[in-house]
């Protein structure tokens, strides 16, 4: 059922999703961290083979495009996402360690600090995405430092999800972020660390050819062959290029040697796993495992068998 919101905001999301060949399916009002309202926007693609993927936008209520570029930008965002939106399970991703992992619950906009720090937070969560049934998550609550907010053009999911996203997956690629059944919400630091004034662009990791290959391979066997039942995922996403900082037409480029090498079958953007690929299972599995493993805390055993020299 369509709520009535804030009409200049609706007709003018409404517009960029058109442009970004999605469609506007429902409105409603919701509440952000401190009960303030929100308008919750659900986008998808035309087509009954699309059914049942969607897209949420959350956005502050009284939100504005009254900044140069801010209505360019959300474009630019969901034109990303209706191409997301076509690999079947667009919420998941994989992380460089080969960690398959869904992001979810993430509670839009930010919101600022309650222990009186400087910082905006918004919440999330991140599930193993193995295809297994152990619930191993975890919660997670992103803080951006007020220097850093500066530099986002407004603190609200079209600007901010991509960088938050690809900070949780580095925070993992560093061992900083436990996978459990319960817990509570663990600290995801973004800071002025993860970009480059002089570039003007985000920077989380430096990666090779060979690196990225690897990469692109995981997520193909994990999100397309494991997750997807095959159906190809896309392979250009600017998500990836920047959590790996390098481009879209490299990864593009890659895939495509890829293809003739008889491990992937490539149609334009999107790419799905052949045979070949998913043969090799016991590597993917043992390299999950590994990264698993470097998430959980490590104890000296000496130590704790009370050897510790002190």
């Amino acid at each position: 059922m369509t709520v009535e919101l804030n009409s200049a905001l609706v007709t003018s999301v409404e517009a960029a999703a058109a442009k970004a060949g999605l469609v506007l399916a429902s409105t409603a009002e919701g509440r952000d961290f401190h009960g303030q309202p929100t308008a919750v926007l659900q986008l998808g693609l035309p087509g009954a083979e699309f059914a049942g993927r969607s897209l949420k936008l959350e956005l502050s209520q009284d939100f504005k495009f009254d900044k140069p570029d801010l209505l360019a930008q959300m474009t630019a965002h969901l034109a990303a996402q209706a191409k997301r939106l076509r690999n079947p399970r667009p919420e998941c991703y994989v992380t460089l360690a080969g960690l398959p992992i869904a992001f979810g619950q993430f509670q839009w906009p930010f919101h600022r600090s309650t222990s009186g720090a400087d910082t905006y937070i918004v919440h999330g969560e991140m599930h193993l995405a193995d295809g297994g049934t152990h619930n191993l998550h975890a919660k997670v609550a992103a803080s951006v430092t007020l220097t850093f907010a500066e530099i986002v053009p407004a603190m609200e999911q079209p600007y901010a999800e991509t960088f938050v996203y690809n900070a949780v997956r580095k925070t993992v690629d560093l061992g900083q972020l436990e996978f459990l059944k319960s817990g509570n919400r663990q600290p995801v630091p973004v800071t002025t660390r993860y970009y480059s004034r002089w570039q003007k662009k985000f920077l989380f990791t430096e990666t090779n050819d060979e690196e990225r290959l690897a990469y692109l391979l995981r997520k193909v066997y994990w999100l397309s062959g494991i997750l997807g039942e095959g159906k190809p995922v896309w392979i250009a996403d600017p998500r990836d290029a920047q959590y790996l900082n390098t481009t879209e037409a490299d990864l593009l480029r890659m895939a495509g040697h890829e293809a003739g090498e008889g491990l992937l079958t490539l149609d334009s953007e999107f790419a799905a796993p052949t045979p070949q690929l998913l043969a090799r299972a016991p590597e993917y599995q043992a390299q999950l495992e590994a990264a698993l493993n470097f998430t959980k805390p490590q104890f000296n055993e000496s130590m704790r068998a009370g050897h510790a020299n002190m």
